[in-house]
């Protein structure tokens, strides 16, 4: 006996891929993969401080979760690998777990996105509306912006709080004190890097090296020549060992592990939803969809195993995805390529990473924070409903005040809320007129025309129409042509109906079922109770029916 869905299939697009694969192909993916591994390398760096870990553990969040991904995920050209939207949620859990208990986190959110591949979740991602993710994709820009701060213009003393009030007014108290030759160095940098994002591509032969890598090897080069007053790598961690990462085991309790549920699903829910929007962004760009469900499992096998060699959250990475795509990447290939080109860099290159500054991560990462925000979209709410905006504007300040997963569940109650309202306005009950035969002997029959969804949110029209209009009826009809959709609540609206009706000999008949609201109609038994004859095709079947079921007046009255 099994639990798996019957149409469950572990097959990564690797596998598709590999068909018909040529060297021509190949050449192209190396290219691309080393040339995202390059960027990659400043990117995974920055990330992993900014996260409260080491550069160590970026890097090799990059090489072991980024080769996982390509190899058995479910896009052509997803590169995985830590990404800037985790920096606030893994901040967060370092300050208050530590990075024993994050690594835990990671291994158990790993978990869960493999169970959602296996179970089919993939396609429940995109319910998630635009508002919400436009919201907390902005937050998250701007907490990214202010974990900056510190290391941007050398503020003084222990990291930042992760809570908000207290970060804002750490930076107010500390501000006056901030070091000058930090904040000089982070404006060169960051200068540099707007500039050659801006026109670096006028530059014969070199104008496509990516800006972050410009400036780590810029900034990297000055800093090795004239040994500026700022913090570095090797100051601050003692620099990037020359070696192979060393397999470890967390420990585990079943105490630690109760505690840690709820930051697994925050790492999960964010893993599997910037994943599978940059896949669904990628697919536009190369002309293919990807599997969302096989793409979750590889995100999940990712990331129970990188915490195994103190790596930590990752999932698909839309800027690096995009560079892929453009330097001519087509296949997983390519991201498996730009796993082993940040593999061959910490073994070659690991010493010089001592030089790097941390100011010149920092602008990178200010610059990361400026792109990945959707900015035009508050210019634009104007434009759009009262619901869209109120669901944006709450998510983005609760992402910001307080976390991402408080955000994205009051995000999704408001939207949720606002869709019951909308579908419930959407749902009318109109009185029909009386036919001919009944207005002549004032006979005890009414009619009613419903439009919509007759569900929880909405059966309070009908039960309202019912008690002003259909007291003392003997036979009531219900047109559902129109009716779309029927839930339990309003299956049990129409069940006290029918009870009403029997109480005084009536009765109750439907006419023109759907497909849904006559499946739940017959599986729950209610045609039984309502009688299979009570149920036609059209109103003037059932017009027909109740002058059938309705004796004359005169002749009940002699009765």
């Amino acid at each position: 006996m099994t639990f798996l869905p019957a149409s469950f299939a572990f097959r990564p697009k690797l596998v598709e891929c590999l068909q018909g694969y040529d060297r021509g192909q190949f050449g192209k993916d190396v290219a691309a993969g080393i040339t995202v591994g390059v960027l990659a390398l400043p990117l995974a760096i920055a990330f992993a401080i900014a996260s409260g870990m080491s550069p160590t553990a970026g890097l090799w969040t990059a090489i072991i979760a980024g080769f996982l991904v390509s190899a058995l995920g479910g896009s052509r050209v997803q590169i995985g690998g830590p990404t800037g939207a985790f920096i606030p949620i893994i901040f967060g859990i370092v300050a208050q777990y530590g990075v024993a208990n994050l690594l835990i986190a990671t291994l158990l959110a790993g978990g869960l996105l493999v169970l959602m591949g296996m179970f089919r979740l993939g396609q429940l991602i995109r319910f998630i509306p635009i508002s919400v993710v436009i919201g907390f994709t902005n937050g998250i820009a701007v907490v990214i912006f202010l974990s900056q701060v510190k290391d941007f213009i050398g503020l003084p003393g222990p990291a930042l709080p992760a809570e908000f009030f207290a970060r804002i007014k750490t930076i107010a108290h500390t501000l006056p004190d901030a070091h000058l030759p930090t904040l000089a160095f982070s404006v060169a940098a960051l200068a540099l890097l707007l500039g050659w994002n801006r026109y670096g591509s006028r530059i014969p032969r070199i104008g496509r090296v990516p800006g972050p890598l410009v400036v780590l090897v810029v900034a990297t080069a000055a800093q090795a020549l004239f040994a500026f007053p700022v913090e570095t790598i090797g100051s601050r961690f003692g620099g990037i060992p020359q070696e192979f990462a060393s397999f470890a085991l967390p420990a585990l309790s079943l105490e630690t592990l109760r505690a840690l549920i709820s930051p697994a699903i925050t790492i999960a829910l964010l893993g599997a939803i910037e994943s599978l929007l940059s896949a669904r962004v990628a697919d536009g760009q190369v002309d293919d969809r990807h599997d969302p469900n096989q793409e979750l499992m590889a995100q999940g096998i990712a990331n129970l195993v990188a915490p195994l060699f103190g790596g930590f959250a990752a999932t698909g990475a839309l800027a690096r995805t995009a560079t892929n795509v453009r330097v001519g990447g087509r296949t997983p290939v390519a991201g498996m390529i730009h796993a082993l080109t940040l593999l061959l860099v910490v073994l070659v290159a690991a010493p010089w990473a001592a030089y790097v500054p941390l100011p010149a991560l920092s602008a990178i990462l200010v610059v990361v924070a400026l792109n990945m925000g959707e900015w035009h979209a508050f210019a634009t709410l104007p434009r759009y409903s009262l619901n869209y905006r109120a669901i944006l504007v709450t998510t983005f300040l609760v992402t910001v005040v307080f976390d991402l997963t408080l955000a994205v569940e009051i995000g999704l109650v408001l939207s949720s809320l606002f869709f019951i309202t909308r579908m419930a306005s959407l749902t009318r009950v109109e009185r029909l007129g009386d036919p001919v035969w009944a207005k002549a002997e004032a006979l005890p029959v009414v009619g009613y025309k419903l439009f919509g969804s007759l569900f929880f949110g909405s059966v309070g029209k009908l039960q309202t129409v019912i008690d002003q209009d259909a007291e003392g009826a003997r036979v009531v009809v219900l047109d559902l042509h129109q009716v779309v959709n029927l839930d339990t609540t309003g299956l049990d609206t129409l069940e006290a109906l029918l009870r009403i009706l029997r109480k005084r000999g009536g009765h109750l008949i439907l006419a023109g079922l759907n497909s849904q609201p006559g499946s739940l109609v017959f599986r729950s038994g209610f045609s039984d109770l309502v009688g299979d004859d009570n149920i036609v095709a059209d109103l003037d079947e059932a017009w027909a029916l109740a002058a059938r079921l309705l004796p004359p007046s005169g002749a009940e009255a002699t009765a």
